[in-house]
């Protein structure tokens, strides 16, 4: 672990909170290339072949929307919901059990538990999260888990991080959200919430 990231990152997050909600893919665990690859490879089997630049640019999407997005920049017709089944028995085969920590994040995870309420909210889906956060081995400090169709909008719309809120009985305004993508960054604005960027050390 970068001690320094570390220390940044809790300077960066002083102050009154009563809950620190984090993203997970890309935030707390360092797998977006591999979500990128399944993209790429679920989306190859049916011969569409896309940018994978746009993976990153869609960070916090669902699944789903981004398969549309796909579909809508490419002329494709992946059917979102048959994809994401696709998708997820690739990850899971090939990278679910092997995830990465990005150790700064999950250390201020840890440090924080017990002081404030800790919710994870992300776009990917119930099954891979729950399993993600069991290999970084912090399952147990989640209070409040927030994923792909647990609201009917998900990032960058609000209705993620508000939910998260509403669970753990802490109002918008009392939540600090870290993330690592522009649509999470948006969701959180858009909740009210102040938001720490964890790849860039900015805040806001």
């Amino acid at each position: 672990m970068e001690q320094s990231e570390f220390l940044a990152l809790s300077k960066l997050s002083e102050g009154s909170y009563k809950a620190f909600l984090y993203d997970c893919d890309g935030t707390l665990t360092d797998n977006m290339p591999a979500h990128t690859a399944t993209y790429v490879e679920a989306a190859q089997e049916q011969g569409v072949v896309f940018n994978p630049a746009m993976i990153t640019e869609l960070a916090g999407w669902p699944i789903a929307r981004v398969v549309e997005e796909i579909n809508r920049r490419y002329g494709a017709s992946l059917v979102p919901e048959e994809f994401k089944v696709r998708k997820a028995q690739i990850y899971a085969q090939c990278y679910l059990d092997h995830v990465k920590p990005i150790d700064y994040v999950v250390a201020h995870l840890k440090a924080n538990a017990g002081k404030v309420k800790i919710g994870v909210v992300s776009g990917g889906d119930r099954p891979a999260i729950q399993r993600t956060l069991q290999v970084l081995g912090i399952d147990h400090l989640v209070e409040v888990l927030v994923c792909a169709g647990d609201t009917e909008k998900g990032k960058p719309f609000a209705d993620p991080f508000l939910k998260a809120a509403t669970l753990l009985g802490v109002p918008a305004s009392d939540c600090l959200v870290f993330e690592d993508g522009i649509p999470g960054v948006e969701a959180a604005k858009a909740a009210g919430m102040h938001w720490i960027r964890v790849d860039q050390m900015t805040f806001g």
